[in-house]
């Protein structure tokens, strides 16, 4: 598979590109500034040609993501996911342990009242549905797989707060801005003296994990899955040598 600083290829047909995308990269083109800020579809355009967008993941969120190669794959996707006939997979390490370790959140979203680029837990808001099912339990943090059925913009880390389990790191859905080994290890860390310590985690912790969906051309059921990146793997490496509950 090619591996490139921004994504990964993971799998590539005469109607689609599904590859593994990179935290802090934008999917498509910034509104303001299209030809700036570096992006997916830009790279994926010059690497393969002629692409177009069928959904996109925010910038600080990893994995599995898909572009359409032709206007009529394009119809049949955009279609799937429109109809919510595909299933979308994400990995979500979270502050605690949830109660009941599986469930739905049933919680319209809207845009936030006052703060703008935030969405808001809102009773007129659209509505947004997210099933979550616990993967790895660890003494204060949860690794969760959550499904969403709606995509609402930053459904994933509003619902987790909503429930009560911010993304570990998420300073604007309840998380903080760094997650650190010494916050696993407590009184067992040690730094080299006078190091200032790096932090294991800089982004939400948020990584598309698995997409279904339906092949435009034969109809067959096709599932790709993305490891999640070095930081996520990294983190949970440590959790699972110092935390486990």
């Amino acid at each position: 598979m090619a591996k490139k600083a921004n994504y990964q290829l993971i799998a590539e047909t005469k109607d689609f590109i599904i590859v593994n995308k990179a935290a802090g990269l934008l999917s498509i083109p910034d509104r303001f500034r299209p030809d700036e800020v570096p992006n997916l579809y830009h790279m994926l355009k010059a690497d393969f040609g002629e692409i177009y967008i069928v959904h996109r993941l925010d910038k600080d969120t990893s994995g599995i993501i898909c572009f359409a190669r032709t206007a009529e794959a394009h119809k049949n996707l955009s279609l799937q996911f429109e109809e919510r006939k595909t299933k979308k997979t994400y990995w979500a390490l979270v502050l605690g342990q949830p109660y009941p370790e599986e469930g739905r959140i049933d919680a319209p979203i809207a845009k936030h009242p006052t703060i703008a680029g935030r969405m808001a837990v809102a009773r007129k808001g659209k509505p947004s549905i997210t099933d979550y099912s616990t993967l790895e339990s660890f003494k204060q943090h949860s690794l969760l797989a959550c499904d969403i059925l709606t995509g609402r913009t930053h459904q994933i880390r509003l619902h987790l707060k909503h429930l009560g389990h911010s993304l570990v790191v998420d300073p604007s859905y309840g998380g903080q801005d760094q997650f650190f080994l010494s916050e696993i290890k407590g009184r067992k860390y040690r730094s080299a003296k006078y190091a200032e310590e790096r932090p294991l985690l800089k982004r939400v912790p948020l990584h598309a994990y698995q997409l279904q969906i339906a092949d435009p051309s034969s109809g067959e059921s096709l599932s790709f899955q993305a490891e999640p990146p070095k930081d996520m793997r990294a983190t949970l490496s440590q959790l699972r040598k110092w935390a486990k509950a």
